[in-house]
């Protein structure tokens, strides 16, 4: 599998693909699942070697004497998608690529990425958001959106995009919309997230670092947010 072109799109659906696949079909991703092919993109780990990790995962359990119990969770492949990692920067030393992770595609037009902020923009104009403590979503969604507007009129108007300039101001945008949606949503709100969470990643936390675990709660608290108020991702990687 060549990894010189990881999208975030194909980063995300060829994993979904070969989970699948080796499952043997059944359930779509959790939102688990997508939360922690998240922590994975985010932490630079190759497309190859999560894949890697997944068929050595699948592997390692069609080997065992007894398969009663059937995979469920692609935290199941956590050590291997490691161990993989692990193992491809090892021989690689010296070489930038085998921990760059997914770049952006580089063949996004101006118009595409112009649409793709305004698109947003309406999303995030037209949501209706908490506000607690003093703290309003909505407002925060309202600003980004002006100014997902502004960032548009830039991209039409530039005669040389920087791809890499547009993503860091649309990360900026994205964290800011996921900290005014924690501290605007009720804690016991939170607090049942993040224990939906635990009870997923039980069978699995030996499998997993301490930092992994603390990302994927965020990573998925960040989720369930957004899918409750019907919010886009700002990232270019969502395009």
């Amino acid at each position: 599998m060549s990894t010189a072109v990881e999208t975030h799109f194909n980063y995300f659906s060829e994993i979904e693909d070969q989970y699948l696949r080796r499952r043997g079909g059944g359930l779509l991703l959790s939102t688990l699942d997508w939360a922690l092919i998240e922590t994975w993109k985010d932490a630079g780990i190759p497309l190859e070697a999560v894949i890697r990790g997944i068929d050595a995962a699948f592997d390692r359990y069609d080997q065992r004497p007894s398969r009663t119990r059937r995979v469920n969770s692609l935290a199941y492949c956590t050590q291997e998608v490691l161990a993989a990692a692990e193992a491809m920067n090892e021989a690689a030393v010296g070489a930038n690529t085998a921990t760059s992770g997914p770049s952006l595609a580089k063949g996004l037009s101006v118009e595409e990425i112009a649409s793709f902020c305004l698109r947003n923009a309406d999303r995030l104009s037209s949501a209706t958001l908490p506000e607690q403590g003093g703290i309003s979503a909505a407002a925060v969604a309202r600003e980004i959106s002006t100014k997902l507007r502004e960032l548009a009129d830039e991209v039409r108007a530039s005669r040389a995009l920087r791809l890499e300039e547009v993503e860091r101001r649309l990360t900026v945008f994205e964290e800011k919309l996921f900290a005014s949606l924690l501290a605007s949503t009720a804690d016991n709100e939170l607090t049942s997230m993040k224990a939906a969470v635990d009870r997923e990643l039980q069978p699995y936390r030996s499998r997993m670092p301490a930092g992994q675990i603390a990302q994927l709660h965020r990573q998925y608290v960040n989720k369930r947010l957004l899918e409750k108020h019907n919010l886009p991702r700002i990232s270019l990687f969502y395009l």
